[in-house]
């Protein structure tokens, strides 16, 4: 004898098979990130096995892999991952606010922004460390501002935003490249390898400022997060249940502003994660954002993305990670367009 179920019963099974379903995609992509992260530390030019890295790890001193565990490739694969997964959640939210998938902090000018304020620090100015950072949180709120006052006055809403971004990420350019002329030969060798976003010179003190600003923020977007899921059903639907609309959007474009204006003071604008990470943690899901996800995504693509750049290029050369990301990410763009183009003319 055959039993019906009841609706709520149904829902409730559905819901649950599809958050088994979400969590083993979850933990496969932990288990990716774990494993990538394991080959950056122990393979490459110089290979330490798993035992002898975790001895390293716990303070014995090992002549030789201690120094290139604990100065090269740790502190490489650490980077990788924090400024892998800020990003990643940064495009994310960016995408979410804007309700467009190509509205990465790449493409909008912020990720320039925090560049070119940094690189000023830097060549111009001759300031290291913290003012850097300072430097950078500051040219990407000064772009922010231009995308809310600018964006908000043209006709077009969230489309708007994103055509006032392209004409400030093309007007950083220029910045940045009048920035480097007025550098010397050994500034400017370091500004340029800084420029194409690197993991390599980011120090134990670099890693410790990106690591507590990620622990703090990456926790505050994930409750914020759950008001902009109502937010993105529409402004008047969300302020009748409660929401408020404009603080939950300014609170969340402050966490892109610290996410996006921390990573590239430290790493350089590393290109395309935030871009590339959003979409493809959205596919796994069906069209959902999970941003614990997708910070997964993030992490793994730079992670792997150093690998390559480290050991995988034919000639030997060791490049930075954003070369790799860079080259992997403008054929998604173009496709992106294209599909999205494909999409508007039916």
């Amino acid at each position: 004898m055959s039993t019906t179920l009841a609706p709520a019963e149904q829902v409730r099974q559905v819901r649950r098979s599809r958050s088994r379903r979400a969590l083993r995609r979850t933990l496969v992509l932990f288990v990716l990130v774990v494993a990538a992260f394991v080959v950056r530390v122990t393979l490459g030019d110089y290979t330490v096995t798993i035992p002898d890295t975790l001895r390293i790890i716990g303070g014995e001193s090992i002549p030789g892999a201690s120094f290139i565990v604990m100065e090269s490739k740790l502190p490489r694969a650490v980077l990788a991952l924090l400024a892998g997964g800020a990003l990643a959640v940064a495009g994310a939210l960016m995408q979410d606010l804007v309700r467009n998938p190509l509205a990465s902090p790449d493409i909008l000018g912020v990720s320039g922004g925090a560049s070119t304020g940094a690189l000023f620090a830097l060549v111009v100015l001759g300031w290291q460390g913290g003012a850097v950072s300072a430097a950078g949180f500051a040219g990407a709120v000064v772009v922010t501002a231009l995308l809310l006052v600018l964006g908000r006055g043209a006709k077009g809403g969230e489309q708007a935003v994103i055509v006032v971004g392209v004409g400030c990420a093309a007007l950083l350019v220029a910045l940045t490249h009048w920035v480097l002329l007025k550098a010397d030969i050994y500034r400017l060798t370091e500004a340029m390898s800084w420029l194409s976003g690197s993991v390599a010179q980011g120090t134990w003190t670099d890693i410790g400022r990106l690591a507590a600003v990620v622990a703090v923020l990456l926790p505050t977007v994930l409750v914020l997060h759950r008001d902009l899921r109502v937010v993105m059903l529409g402004d008047d639907l969300a302020a009748g249940l409660g929401v408020p609309v404009a603080r939950r959007r300014a609170l969340a474009l402050l966490c892109v502003v610290l996410l996006v204006a921390t990573t590239c003071a430290i790493c350089g604008p590393i290109a395309f994660v935030a871009l590339l990470a959003g979409p493809i943690g959205r596919r796994l899901h069906g069209g959902r954002t999970r941003l614990v996800d997708i910070a997964l995504v993030g992490a793994l693509m730079t992670i792997v993305a150093d690998y390559v750049a480290a050991y995988l290029v034919p000639g030997g050369a060791n490049l930075p990670v954003g070369v790799v990301t860079g080259l992997a990410g403008a054929p998604f763009l173009l496709w992106l367009i294209a599909t999205r183009s494909r999409v508007e003319l039916r």
